[in-house]
């Protein structure tokens, strides 16, 4: 037999270690082999860490993708859309104010109108009762006193209820007397002189003067001093 020296058993003993070493699955990866580079080894069970895998995943879809240039033109279009449409309802908004403001103008004007209308109609109608209220105060001033009674009365109730009337729908007499002369208001028919009286002074109403509301209904005929 050979002899054998020392050194060749002792890298023998090397030699065996070696290989059991590399016989033996790892413990880091529980007999699980991952492939790393290259195709997958066929029998072999390649297997990713889930939890990394799911951030990955988390992370891919999170990512902004870029927007195609076909959905960009298509926003540019929706904005000005909304741009075009803003404008019109602001114009809308703005013919709709003036025809509000152009309609309340209109029935402000045809409220005067027919308050004047129905003014005119009035006063030609005052206008005509005129007349018989001067008639009854002529009666009243020239009833003499031995005859006054029921009858003179009667009459002078007449009157009364009459001039309320008058009052409470705008028509009053313009008590000329004392007054200064204006020819807006008052006829002229006399003048006389008196020193005692300021220049252009009525002193007497020959015909009393009547204001409807604030229009003249009737001037006043009077006789003027100076």
């Amino acid at each position: 037999m050979a002899e054998i020296s020392m050194a060749q058993m002792l890298q023998a003993l090397q030699d065996e270690k070696e290989e059991n070493v590399a016989e033996k699955p790892s413990s880091k990866t529980d007999g699980v082999i991952n492939v790393v580079i290259g195709e997958p080894i066929e029998g072999t069970i390649v297997t990713v860490d889930d939890e990394q895998y799911v951030t990955e995943k988390d992370a891919e879809a999170k990512r902004p993708k870029p927007v195609p240039k076909k959905n960009r033109r298509g926003n540019k279009e929706l904005i000005a859309e909304l741009d075009r449409t803003r404008e019109q309802a602001e114009g809308n908004k703005e013919k709709y104010q003036r025809l509000m403001a152009e309609f309340d103008n209109a029935r402000a004007r045809s409220e005067k109108e027919n308050s004047k209308m129905f003014d005119y109609g009035a006063k030609d109608t005052l206008e005509k009762l005129l007349p018989i209220v001067d008639d009854l105060e002529r009666a009243l001033d020239n009833v003499p006193d031995a005859e006054k009674g029921a009858f003179s009365n009667g009459i002078e109730m007449i009157y009364k209820k009459l001039m309320d009337t008058f009052k409470t729908i705008g028509v009053e007499p313009m008590n000329a007397v004392d007054k200064p002369f204006d020819p807006n208001l008052h006829n002229a028919v006399i003048h006389v002189e008196d020193e005692n009286l300021p220049e252009n002074t009525v002193v007497e109403e020959m015909q009393k003067g009547y204001m409807y509301k604030d229009q003249v209904l009737r001037h006043s005929m009077v006789k003027v001093a100076n």
